[in-house]
């Protein structure tokens, strides 16, 4: 696997609205910091406990980039190459050959763009066309309708939910429960 990081690390491809690249610490700036600082942005993510500096952000990226097990790519506007949010292919098992998949589009004004959706596509063939995986899995919280549909217009099935699983604005909610197979995709 430390071959196909390498590979990986330095990765840029590219889609029809967006590319997804790798991120370099000294290349990242206060911008996405203040993403993971605001309410509104992370309301759904587990990272919404805690506050970030650039700093810290940076040592997040440098962390990943040495992982043989996690993938950070940032999802950058085509044509702008401006940085907008992120995905991560993470907690990968390489003997099953499964991993997670999460996604942050920073950018309020880039929300219900479809980029979330190209994303996760884009993400998809990485994971099994350059990772050699064959499954990958997400959790989502039942309120988080957008990144919900996200996912399945990129052509992933919900597989269950957990039942009040999420401690979310005071109350239980569950998590829908993503997944989609190398033989389910088709591109």
């Amino acid at each position: 696997m430390s071959e196909m990081h390498k590979q990986v690390i330095s990765m840029n491809i590219k889609g029809q609205n967006i590319s997804l690249k790798s991120l370099v610490p000294d290349e990242v700036d206060q911008y996405y910091a203040d993403w993971l600082n605001d309410p509104e942005v992370v309301k759904y993510l587990e990272s919404r406990w805690n506050t970030y500096h650039l700093s810290d952000v940076k040592n997040y990226i440098q962390t990943i980039n040495n992982s043989d097990k996690d993938y950070l790519l940032g999802i950058f506007l085509k044509g702008e190459n401006r940085h907008i949010g992120n995905i991560k292919i993470g907690g990968i098992d390489p003997i099953h050959r499964f991993a997670n998949v999460g996604l942050i589009i920073g950018e309020k004004k880039c929300w219900g763009k479809g980029y979330g959706t190209e994303a996760i596509s884009l993400a998809t063939q990485i994971a099994f066309y350059k990772l050699n995986l064959n499954c990958l899995i997400a959790g989502i919280y039942s309120s988080n309708l957008s990144s919900y549909r996200a996912f399945l217009k990129a052509g992933w099935k919900e597989v269950g939910r957990f039942k009040k699983y999420r401690f979310f604005e005071g109350e239980y909610i569950d998590q829908i429960n993503v997944q989609t197979y190398r033989d389910d995709q088709v591109y």
